[in-house]
């Protein structure tokens, strides 16, 4: 999944074998450390694993930071199952129910239009003033602009 260019178009590129794996050691420390990160993703009576979704902390500043992520990545022969929403809704009530977090945050590439959508379905809400510049990227890059989704603890989420 992290090698499958398709997966990866809106991030910085797919990644080896070798990182990958370190990915998943990250992954596997964050939750040691703090209790929560990014879970893996199941069919019942399917796939043993069919990709991720969860919570994470951006790992560089921004006019948002510090903040806590949800994301998600999916094996493309996944996508457009309601997979992706159905696990960020839990993901999201366990970082107000039992993380206690005032404020979950969301960003992508404008050009990532069904991860805009997942966020909307799950209630995030986009203010254009709150798009930024992703600091892994020089400017002008392809993948440089973000746009940034935001819900608060005590905003209704859509269902």
């Amino acid at each position: 999944m992290n090698a499958d260019p398709v997966v990866m178009a809106h991030l910085e590129r797919p990644l080896t074998a070798d990182e990958s794996d370190g990915f998943v050691a990250a992954i596997e420390a964050h939750f040691e450390s703090h209790g929560f990160g990014l879970w893996a993703v199941e069919v019942d009576g399917g796939e043993p694993f069919i990709g991720f979704v969860g919570l994470w902390p951006p790992r560089f500043d921004g006019h948002f930071t510090p903040a806590i992520e949800i994301g998600w990545r999916l094996a493309k022969t996944h996508w457009g199952r309601g997979y992706a929403t159905e696990a960020a809704r839990a993901a999201l009530q366990f970082g107000f129910e039992e993380l206690d977090l005032q404020e979950i945050v969301s960003f992508t590439t404008p050009e990532n239009v069904p991860s805009q959508r997942v966020m909307e379905r799950i209630g995030m809400h986009h203010d254009p003033a709150d798009d930024f510049d992703h600091p892994r990227f020089p400017p002008g890059h392809r993948l440089s602009r973000h746009v940034l989704f935001r819900l608060r603890r005590n905003a209704s989420p859509a269902h």
